[in-house]
């Protein structure tokens, strides 16, 4: 799930293999995004809204225009299930985990993969930038998570501790502590480096 930047809209992945926008006001359906072929595993809007993203355990990231449905872009390479992708914070960039234990960076407009970022020792399950775009954070079925450099996909910091799996993060806007969510039945509040 995802609110627009606005929050007037959400959008929803699913195991139809579909994406769906929302109208949150209301509950109404707005459009429906189809051409995944198995379940959609993330979805994320655009900085400005225009475009939507989804992932999929079909392997493929898919940009679509928000307005018309159509799909614009497909990124592919991964050699196993995308679970979790974000776009950067200026939206030229998006980044993307999978069950191929690697983080992907792409360019946006051209669908060019830009870096791979290699370490977690299992599945990746979600991913997102930090308020500046200079980093990434990283969560996996490897009980960690990690926190990388974007521009040179160095590992910056691991952060371990949780028991089980963990399947979800999130970066304070201000960029200095993120919030972690495991199967371990714990949320954890990590600090992280200037």
């Amino acid at each position: 799930m995802a609110f627009s930047p606005g929050g007037r809209r959400a959008l929803s992945g699913a195991h139809d293999h579909t994406v769906r926008l929302w109208d949150q006001e209301t509950g109404k359906e707005l459009r429906r995004f189809a051409g995944h072929t198995n379940y959609v595993m993330g979805v994320a809007f655009s900085p400005d809204g225009r475009r939507v993203l989804s992932c999929s355990l079909d392997r493929t990231l898919r940009l679509w225009d928000a307005k018309t449905g159509k799909e614009l872009r497909r990124f592919e390479g991964h050699t196993a299930g995308v679970c979790g992708v974000a776009f950067s914070p200026d939206g030229q960039r998006v980044v993307s985990g999978s069950w191929d234990r690697t983080l992907r960076l792409w360019d946006a407009k051209t669908g060019k993969e830009l870096r791979r970022f290699e370490g977690h020792t299992d599945e990746v399950s979600t991913t997102v930038f930090s308020p500046d775009g200079r980093r990434v954070l990283s969560s996996g079925f490897d009980r960690t998570l990690r926190l990388w450099d974007v521009e040179s996909g160095k590992e910056l910091r691991r952060l371990t501790g949780h028991r089980h799996w963990v399947d979800s993060v999130a970066i304070s806007p201000d960029g200095r502590r993120a919030l972690s969510g495991s199967h371990d039945s714990t949320m954890r509040l990590w600090a992280l480096p200037k």
